[in-house]
């Protein structure tokens, strides 16, 4: 077998189980926590200092909220829209990892809702958009993939007027 191969077959894995967990209600015991891979350096939450940037894309879902890099971020329905806090936190965080706000506000191109901040399930800073925690999907290794898109029915990505898309 291929080290390609090998490594597809790692990540469908990982996939699979994460998917199980996120559907079975694994975790801190709020259904939709995964268990899985973090996503590699090239995607994936801004780190350190860094601003983070939000920006929109077009895909087969419409138009949708992306970072910077073109990757694609997601809102979680546990979340509650406006609290000021994260409901993905310990084993969750594996594989839907927080947009980092960095240590200065969003930059935002084409994002017509509002854009913030809260201190996410990891201690720091997380964007929001509408008063909805971002998060990232392990699963998406490329940018523009939105293979977060409904995962247990409770994640989603988001217009740029910050509303989830159920589609």
């Amino acid at each position: 077998m291929s080290p390609r191969t090998a490594l597809r077959l790692t990540v469908v894995a990982a996939a699979s189980l994460a998917l199980a967990a996120c559907s079975s209600g694994g975790g801190s015991g709020t259904p939709g926590y995964g268990s899985g891979t973090s996503p590699s350096p090239t995607t994936g939450p801004a780190s350190g200092a860094v601003a983070a940037s939000l920006a929109t894309a077009d895909s087969p879902l419409g138009t949708i909220v992306v970072d910077g890099d073109g990757t694609v971020v997601y809102q979680y329905d546990a979340d509650t829209q406006g609290s000021g806090t994260s409901a993905c936190t310990g084993s969750c965080l594996a594989t839907w990892p927080p947009v980092h706000a960095g240590s200065a506000a969003p930059a935002v191109t084409g994002v017509t809702g509002t854009v913030g901040t809260i201190t996410g399930g990891d201690g720091e800073p997380q964007v929001t958009l509408n008063g909805w925690p971002l998060y990232y999907y392990s699963g998406d290794t490329q940018p523009g993939q939105t293979h977060g898109q409904g995962v247990g029915g409770i994640w989603w990505v988001m217009d740029p007027s910050g509303t989830p898309v159920h589609g």
